[in-house]
């Protein structure tokens, strides 16, 4: 798509040169990449980044020079910032926080009853929670703080996100259950609704 002509101009704006070019498609699939939750390399592979571009600057300072450097932290920033993106909802206010979670909830139920996932999210939905702010949301949020690239706002994702994990802990466990009663509720309901409709699965060919 966007080698098409009507992007010519955007192009332009991104990159100049064949080497420009190669640089920005590397960023763009590291940052895709980013949002991968599940691999655990990949995971490490992106600590180990960030560590090398905030928490070893002086070591650094002796092995490279102040551009590689800078083009580093601006990679991993980037890589952040698309991953705060993909779990935004986790950071802002707790009304945000629940809406997004059961829409979540809603959809990975579907592909299970679907056959396109092999987990019930049913079953450690809360805990699951819990787990996911202590090990993925709460680090995130203060890597966000500690580079500083959204400014004052970094602490505010870090307080919602601080305080939807205390919130969570109280009352998750009843939203769960209500969240799960509803969709199964619902789920039936159109079951109930395809079977007794014109062209159910009843129908013979």
């Amino acid at each position: 798509i966007l080698n098409d002509r009507k992007y010519n101009a955007l192009r332009d704006a991104l990159y100049q040169c064949e080497s420009e070019k190669t640089r920005f498609r590397r960023l763009l699939i590291n940052a895709v990449m980013a949002t991968d939750l599940i691999d655990q390399e990949l995971k490490n592979l992106r600590n180990t980044r960030w560590s090398k571009a905030f928490r070893e600057v002086a070591d650094d300072e002796e092995n490279t020079n102040k551009q590689q450097a800078m083009n580093r932290k601006a990679t991993i920033v980037i890589e952040h910032i698309i991953q705060a993106s993909d779990v935004a909802h986790c950071m802002q206010h707790w009304h945000v926080f629940c809406k997004w979670n059961e829409k979540l909830f809603v959809e990975m139920y579907g592909a299970y009853r679907e056959g396109r996932a092999d987990r019930d999210p049913s079953v450690g939905w809360y805990e699951g929670e819990i787990c996911f702010f202590d090990n993925y949301v709460i680090p995130l949020a203060k890597k966000l703080e500690e580079c500083g690239v959204f400014g004052v706002s970094s602490d505010e994702y870090l307080s919602y996100a601080l305080a939807n994990r205390r919130e969570w802990k109280i009352k998750g466990e009843r939203i769960t259950e209500d969240m799960i009663r509803r969709t199964k509720a619902a789920a039936t309901g159109e079951e109930q609704d395809s079977s007794s409709s014109d062209g159910s699965s009843d129908r013979n060919w």
